[in-house]
């Protein structure tokens, strides 16, 4: 199903479609189907891909799992290609992962990174003290990521707080709240990504 641009049908099809857990979901059962591509005859449907379309898949399982369409995918990879101190690539992950809702997806603060993206949007996201209310916000070394008092009141809220979560080495959690304390670094992000694959698909 598609609204203004973006996928709103069944997440779980998204993940086997690229073959890997996209959304944070880790149901075990999802995990047993990522494998077979959606269909009912996907695994038959499966054939050997050119490097262009190896390429495109990586490409695509990426924007679709930190929830970018094209158009803000690219205005991501054009800030990556100024960063002339690393390679475009880790740049262009960094930036990814230091969007606002993937920072507070990363502490725990939700279950998913649509969630989060859901809890920013609707203003229960304290940033330095302020609410922001805007997804692609590019935290920096020193700020601190919070929830609304309403929010911590709230028990679903609290369950997800509860829960057992890896809190990234670029990040701490104090007192409820989360301190960015640097740029992560290549090590510290998926390593599931080949960043090569997306960086060779646009300069085609």
């Amino acid at each position: 199903m598609l609204r203004m641009g973006r996928y709103t049908g069944p997440k779980d099809r998204l993940s086997r479609r690229e073959g890997k857990e996209l959304f944070g979901r880790q149901r075990e059962a999802l995990q047993r189907r990522l494998k077979q591509p959606p269909g009912q005859h996907g695994e038959r449907r499966a054939s050997r891909m050119s490097t262009y379309g190896v390429q495109f898949r990586e490409k695509q399982g990426v924007k679709r799992m930190y929830g970018l369409r094209e158009r803000q995918f690219k205005r991501f990879l054009v800030l990556a290609y100024k960063n002339k101190d690393i390679p475009t690539g880790t740049a262009l992950l960094q930036l990814l992962e230091q969007r606002l809702d993937n920072v507070v997806y990363r502490l725990g603060m939700a279950k998913t990174r649509p969630q989060a993206r859901q809890f920013v949007s609707q203003g229960h996201i304290l940033v330095n003290s302020a609410v922001l209310n805007v997804p692609s916000y590019i935290v920096k070394p020193g700020d601190v990521i919070s929830m609304t008092q309403k929010m911590f009141a709230n028990p679903f809220v609290l369950d997800i707080l509860k829960q057992t979560q890896y809190i990234p080495a670029w990040m701490e959690v104090k007192e409820g709240a989360g301190h960015v304390l640097r740029v992560p670094e290549r090590d510290e992000m998926d390593k599931d990504i080949n960043e090569d694959l997306i960086i060779g698909f646009y300069s085609r």
